[in-house]
């Protein structure tokens, strides 16, 4: 992952951050759920929608640190986002890797909408790839909101394919959960996984220097869909009391 030896309060500075309770955008700022009308409002400068939820811009509390592991800890009150939750974040380094979990519980009265995603950085050039398999593609329009799903081919094919400076900020479904990445020439690969993410999300922009491989938990504003759509699109109701985890792997392979 990208190096986030910097001294500036700004998450987008760092190597990987976590999306909860939502993953992507909200059309417009607005969705509904269940008779109700929510509303909210931008949270990045020069970004119409808001995105990726509170946890993410919010202030997390360090629950436990080692030289190998570490646990963070959120709370969300209700709000302008109207449910109360919190959430966990745990770090576990080995030999072979890092293991990240995130967890979300719902602590309001009522059922909440919770999709969660994680945000790592790395660091690219010319000679960067990826290889991993997806089925479909959102293609979005100038504000980076989905407008109509296609197979992924051609530019959104991401089987053995250069990943640096793609000009690519988009949404995949039908990921198949595992997603390889390295150096042409280089002698190790890394291994990223999630049992728990079915999407992807790649922003691969044509500046190059980085790009972003998100697994994620559903779909680009999947909230802005009927209901009855959440299930095929990855978005969860929590009850009260209830937490949903995605978990991510990322591991050192040699060969």
């Amino acid at each position: 992952m990208r190096e986030s030896h910097s001294d500036k309060r700004t998450v987008l500075e760092h190597a990987c951050f976590p999306l909860v309770p939502y993953v992507n955008r909200i059309r417009g700022g607005e969705f509904e759920f269940r008779g109700e009308t929510i509303r909210l409002a931008p949270n990045m400068a020069g970004d119409p929608s808001p995105l990726h939820g509170q946890g993410w811009l919010g202030e997390w509390s360090v629950e436990s640190a080692g030289a190998a592991d570490a646990e963070l800890f959120f709370r969300h009150e209700a709000g302008e986002w109207p449910w109360a939750y919190e959430a966990l974040q745990t770090f576990a380094l080995d030999p072979q890797g890092l293991s990240v979990r995130l967890q979300c519980r719902n602590r309001s009265h009522r059922p909440m909408p919770c999709g969660l995603g994680l945000h790592p950085y790395f660091p690219c050039d010319g000679g960067t790839r990826l290889d991993t398999v997806v089925k479909t593609v959102w293609e979005i329009d100038e504000n980076v909101l989905p407008t109509r799903e296609v197979p992924a081919e051609g530019r959104y094919d991401l089987r053995d394919r250069a990943v640096c400076g793609q000009g690519l900020d988009h949404g995949f479904g039908g990921w198949g959960g595992e997603a390889r990445m390295w150096e042409e020439g280089g002698e190790r690969r890394l291994i990223m996984s999630s049992p728990d993410a079915h999407f992807f999300q790649l922003y691969s922009p044509p500046t190059g220097g980085i790009y972003v491989a998100e697994p994620v938990t559903h779909a680009n504003a999947a909230l802005n869909a009927p209901e009855e759509r959440w299930p095929e699109l990855g978005m969860r109701v929590l009850g009260p009391g209830e937490d949903v985890t995605l978990r991510m792997r990322i591991e050192v392979a040699h060969g």
